[in-house]
Formats: structure tokens, C-alpha cells, sequence
């Protein structure tokens, strides 16, 4: 039976990561921006799709192979790190855009507004460490079927996800027309965006921490 701590404890991480700049929201603003709320919540989708491969593969106990190859779960770690890395240069360098800056980008269908949505939460880093070695944590083999456990945590961080994406969609065109208007503004979050994804790569870099078995 899952704890009302360990609900709390979950909804609590899940919050924090998803306000956390990362690929989830930087497709997701941007797909919503050029293209309106509709392609937004298409895209928001596929990420949700990607969200439940997550939660199976967390609950048929993948973790346990990172445990089994430690190397193997450096290696996502450093490959996140990376991309993360990329991500923040990106933002910082110089030229570089906001993700609220309206700019042209061709309109993709819908298949492949959710495909991306699907692709880019399977590759995010974040979303990797949240099911490997976070939401394991909270998993008390003594109160139950671990399956179950793992299953009931994962459910509460994709409403948490889902709920706080869905609201950034909804005003992603709001904020960047008050952004538009204020060129200062978007020089500002973009800094902000990168400086966090920087931060998060050399966290994750620097992280020694091992994966916990679900």
C-alpha cells in the first residue's frame, strides 16, 4: 500500500522537475507558440505515451539492470549530461533564441507533433533519472507488492506532469507575446534557461550516486 508520505514525497520531485527547463517544455512552448494550443496539447500526448514506456519499463524492473551493469547507467547518465549540456548552449550562446520568441517553423502534422512529443520524453534525461533512481526511493518493499507501488508513485508523477504541461501550453502564447513586447525580458529567461540547464548537466555529470532497485 502506497504511503501518504511517499505521495507527497513523489508529487513533490515531480513538481520541481517538470517547472525545471528541459526538453519536455522547450518542445512543448515552442510547438505551442508557432503553432497554437492545439499542436501543443498533441504534442503534450505523445509526451504522455512516453511518460507510460517510462512507468512499464520502471515496473518490470529495468532498474535492476543498471544495478546488475553500473557502467551502463553512467553512461545514460553522461549522455543526459551531454544533452543537457547542448541544451544550454543553445540558449546561451551567442544569437541564441528564447523558447517564448516567436520564430518561423514550419507547422508539422499531427502524427508528427505527437511522434516528436513521444521521442523527445523518451530522450530526456530528466525524465530517465525521475523512474531509475528517484521514484525508487519512495518504494517500500515491506508495504506491499512492489509492482503495485511502483505503478500507484509512477500514476502520481504523470498527473502532476501532465497537469503543470498542460497549463504551460495553455499560456505559452500569452507569455510570449508579454515577451515580445519586452525584448530585455526574453534576453532574461533566456539566461535564466540556460544557466539552469547548465547547472542541471554538471549535476548530473557530477552525480555518483547508484540507481535504485524498484
Amino acid at each position: 500500500m502506497i504511503t501518504g508520505a511517499a505521495v507527497l514525497g513523489v508529487s513533490a520531485v515531480a513538481l520541481g522537475m517538470v517547472l525545471t527547463p528541459g526538453p519536455n517544455m522547450m518542445y512543448l512552448v515552442s510547438r505551442s507558440v508557432t503553432q497554437g494550443r492545439r499542436a501543443g496539447l498533441i504534442s503534450l500526448g505523445g509526451v504522455a505515451v512516453g511518460f507510460a514506456c517510462y512507468l512499464a519499463a520502471a515496473t518490470a524492473g529495468i532498474s535492476a539492470v543498471f544495478v546488475a551493469v553500473p557502467q551502463l547507467y553512467l553512461a545514460v547518465k553522461l549522455a543526459g549530461a551531454g544533452y543537457l549540456g547542448w541544451l544550454a548552449w543553445q540558449a546561451l550562446r551567442p544569437g541564441g533564441a528564447s523558447v517564448f520568441a516567436p520564430r518561423p517553423l514550419p507547422a508539422d502534422s499531427a502524427p508528427r507533433l505527437f511522434t516528436m512529443g513521444l521521442v523527445t520524453n523518451l530522450l530526456n534525461p530528466k525524465i530517465a533519472i525521475m523512474y531509475l533512481a528517484l521514484i525508487p526511493q519512495f518504494i517500500d518493499p515491506g508495504a506491499g507488492r512492489v509492482w503495485a507501488q511502483s505503478l500507484g508513485l509512477g500514476a502520481v508523477q504523470i498527473a502532476v506532469a501532465l497537469t503543470v504541461n498542460a497549463a504551460i501550453v495553455v499560456v505559452a502564447g500569452s507569455i510570449s507575446s508579454l515577451l515580445a513586447a519586452r525584448p530585455g525580458w526574453l534576453k532574461v529567461q533566456r539566461y535564466l534557461m540556460g544557466s539552469v540547464l547548465g547547472g542541471l548537466a554538471l549535476t548530473l555529470a557530477l552525480d555518483r550516486s547508484r540507481p535504485a532497485v524498484a
